[in-house]
């Protein structure tokens, strides 16, 4: 009862490869993601908010073209905007992204506001009930 899962960028060419990847598997999942901070967004991707908000949603619904079950992570997510993270978790969800990923990229957070953290994502988004949830913790900072 394995799930095999493709991690790909958020962008098609990515995408596709992982789609093609996972042809063979009885049960697959492409999981797609893409920063979300403003640190992230200016000089990682160098794009605006509006810019990564579209490809988001360009990229969950261009792999939930090729796979039934596509996970969604906004990478560095704990240091997002909380109302931008928020309109681009109920937009991926809108276009069919199974399950949320919520990393702490960078290990920035403490386990009790990284809780509450998810807990306001969950309360605000108003589809987040139609996703499962799930976190990506790191312990970078010792």
């Amino acid at each position: 009862d394995s799930t095999v899962c493709g991690l790909s960028r958020a962008n098609d060419r990515d995408i596709a490869r992982a789609a093609e990847a996972l042809k063979g598997a009885a049960r697959g999942r492409i999981h797609t993601f893409i920063a979300t901070s403003p640190l992230h967004m200016e000089k990682k991707l160098r794009m605006s908010p509006d810019e990564v908000h579209e490809q988001a949603k360009l990229a969950v619904r261009f792999a939930r073209n090729q796979i039934a079950d596509v996970e969604f992570s906004p990478e560095d997510g704990y240091r997002s905007d909380p109302d931008f993270l928020c309109r681009v978790l109920e937009t991926v969800i809108n276009e069919g992204a199974t399950t949320i990923n919520v990393p702490d990229t960078v290990g920035y957070a403490i386990p009790e506001l990284y809780g509450n953290f998810i807990k306001m994502l969950r309360e605000r988004i108003p589809n987040s009930d139609k996703a499962i949830w799930s976190v990506h913790c790191h312990n970078d900072l010792g």
